[in-house]
C-alpha cells in the first residue's frame, strides 16, 4: 500500500523502489518526494524523475534488465516480476526464440545495449515485430523509445508495489 511506502525510512523506501526502476537517481528523487497522497501523485513523481534523467542513468536502469527471451535469474521481487513479464517470450516457439535472440544480439550490437520493451502482455512474435522496427531507428529515436518502454515497466511496477503486500513495512 502508498501508506507503507510513505512510511518506511528514506534508505527502505529507495530500495523498495529500484525494484520498480534501478535507476538509483531516479529512486533517490521518488523517494524524497514523499508522502504521496495518492497513486497519481506518485505516478506523476516517478514520470518527472524519469524525464530529468540523463542518459547514464537510464543505462544503469536498462544493465539491471535481462533480455528479452532470457529468463531473471533469483528469487527476488524484480527477478520474479521479469518473470511474468516475460511470460509471452519464454513460451514462445523455438524458432521465435531463436529469432528473438539474434534480434537481442543485433540490437545490442547496434545501440549498445539490452533490447528493453514493456513485454507484459505481448506475444514473443509481437515483440520480435518491434524489435525489427526499432533496429531501423536513428541512436535518438531509439532513446526516445527505451524513455518510453522505461516508463511503461516502472508504471506497472509501482501499481505492483503499492497495490500488493511486496512494500514492507518500517522495522
Amino acid at each position: 500500500m502508498l501508506d507503507r511506502l510513505n512510511a518506511l525510512p528514506e534508505d527502505a523506501a529507495e530500495a523498495e523502489l529500484l525494484t520498480c526502476c534501478a535507476s538509483r537517481r531516479w529512486a533517490a528523487e521518488v523517494a524524497a518526494g514523499r508522502p504521496y497522497d495518492d497513486p497519481a501523485a506518485l505516478a506523476a513523481a516517478s514520470a518527472k524523475a524519469l524525464d530529468d534523467l540523463d542518459w547514464a542513468d537510464v543505462r544503469e536502469a536498462l544493465d539491471a534488465h535481462p533480455r528479452i527471451g532470457d529468463r531473471a535469474k533469483g528469487e527476488g521481487r524484480e527477478a520474479r516480476w521479469s518473470r511474468g513479464e516475460q511470460s509471452g517470450a519464454a513460451s514462445a516457439a523455438d524458432e521465435t526464440k531463436r529469432l528473438l535472440l539474434e534480434g537481442n544480439r543485433a540490437y545490442e550490437e547496434r545501440f549498445g545495449h539490452v533490447f528493453l520493451i514493456c513485454a507484459t502482455g505481448r506475444t514473443a512474435e509481437e515483440i520480435l515485430a518491434d524489435l525489427r522496427v526499432r533496429l531501423g531507428h536513428d541512436a535518438e529515436t531509439e532513446r526516445s523509445a527505451v524513455r518510453a518502454e522505461l516508463a511503461a515497466i516502472t508504471g506497472l511496477r509501482l501499481a505492483k508495489l503499492i497495490e500488493g503486500p511486496e512494500c514492507r513495512s518500517p522495522r
